[in-house]
């Protein structure tokens, strides 16, 4: 770890300039309690850095929790070993395709109908807005045949293996166009109302919303109804994997666990003996005892994880590998036959749409999960046989 100043630690051993200097802007608002804490995968991000926990007293950014809000990972722990697929006399592109058909891929892709393992989380999420007093419909009328999609960019969906052979399923993705939209409204609120009080910010994006303002609780109860809704997507998601791998194995997924976590998002915590908001913008928490999940990239290691409770990092732990080049940097520099190499041996949809999501594209996972070493414990190294994303 590297003290960069009082109120700014880093655990990144790759910290590009500008991303160090986005990081020292948000450290120096005048709310940050006790500092914010930089993780190895640290890269820039809007308004706030992807890869850093903000704790803040009486004040939050929204921006600093991110647009897709509530966004994260889920596994299961399956009864299946590696020889169970490799032995089976389907193809593994029977899985992905049936996947594919199964969860409704891309952004502005969503299902036609509500299904019967989606009904109840729309009702108990529906009943959810209705005791915050807002309805989701203003964030798109559509907003229900949401739940259960991929979205696109760096969400994927894989079937993997430890390191014992036993076969794991994983997805990452977040609360869709519905989230998306509630962190977009109340960004511009914080910035009109900054603008109003002829606040002075180092960057637009870092306006924030004060506690106790009818604005602040507003976003609070829309935040945590968008980070529920992003669970349940996951969580839908899952098991419509978990049917579509027991109809291809031709046997019932025993679920010999099941994870989950949020990788964007913002609890109340307390900590150096005073309760403080703390947004992770890219970062899980790893309190002492907690599973979590650091996903890399489409071609490289995933891991399971439990976390040690550093203090200092206020309990949190990286998210995944953080990106080394922009989307249309990766475009420039790596080509269709590149991702082909280094998708050797995975199961994937080969189109040079995924370029800009090749692993060359994302920091050394390795790397990061050095740097990581004193915030969480490694229980399982995660290789893909499969993958599944959005264009």
């Amino acid at each position: 770890m590297q003290q960069i100043s009082k109120r700014l630690m880093n655990w990144a051993s790759i910290l590009e300039p500008s991303t160090r200097e986005q990081a020292e802007k948000t450290a120096g608002m005048p709310f940050i309690f006790p500092h914010l804490a930089l993780m190895p995968d640290a890269h820039l991000g809007k308004g706030a850095t992807v890869g850093s926990v903000i704790p803040t007293l009486g004040a939050i950014i929204p921006a600093a929790v991110g647009v897709d809000i509530g966004c994260g990972m889920a596994a299961v722990r399956t009864q299946f070993h590696l020889d169970d697929v490799t032995a089976h006399p389907k193809p593994l592109s029977e899985l992905r395709e049936a996947i594919e058909r199964a969860i409704p891929l891309s952004a502005g892709n969503y299902n036609t109908a509500i299904t019967d393992t989606a009904a109840p989380r729309i009702e108990a999420l529906t009943a959810k807005a209705e005791k915050s007093g807002f309805d989701p419909a203003r964030y798109g009328a559509n907003w229900a045949l949401q739940l259960g999609t991929l979205g696109s960019g760096n969400h994927f969906i894989e079937v993997t293996v430890d390191e014992t052979g036993a076969v794991w399923l994983f997805l990452h993705s977040g609360s869709r166009g519905v989230g998306n939209r509630i962190a977009q409204r109340h960004i511009k609120v914080a910035q009109e109302l900054c603008a109003k009080w002829w606040i002075s910010l180092p960057d637009p994006d870092l306006a924030y919303l004060v506690e106790g303002t009818d604005e602040f609780w507003s976003y609070i109860k829309e935040l945590r109804w968008a980070q529920e809704f992003a669970l349940q997507n996951r969580e839908e998601m899952m098991d419509r994997v978990v049917a579509c791998t027991s109809e291809w194995i031709g046997t019932d997924v025993v679920e010999i666990e099941r994870i989950a976590c949020h990788h964007n998002f913002t609890e109340r915590e307390r900590h150096r003996g005073k309760d403080v908001w703390v947004s992770r913008k890219g970062a899980i928490e790893a309190t002492e005892g907690k599973p979590g999940l650091i996903p890399g990239s489409m071609g490289t290691a995933s891991y399971v994880v439990v976390g040690k409770g550093n203090r200092l990092s206020l309990n949190s732990s990286p998210h995944g590998a953080g990106r080394n080049y922009s989307r249309s940097a990766a475009r420039r520099t790596f080509t269709h036959e590149d991702l082909r190499t280094a998708m050797a041996g995975i199961e994937f949809r080969d189109t040079a749409a995924f370029i800009d999501e090749i692993p060359q594209a994302y920091k050394d996972i390795d790397i990061v999960m050095a740097d990581a070493a004193d915030l969480v414990e490694v229980r399982h190294t995660l290789r893909q046989i499969l993958n599944v994303k959005g264009d």
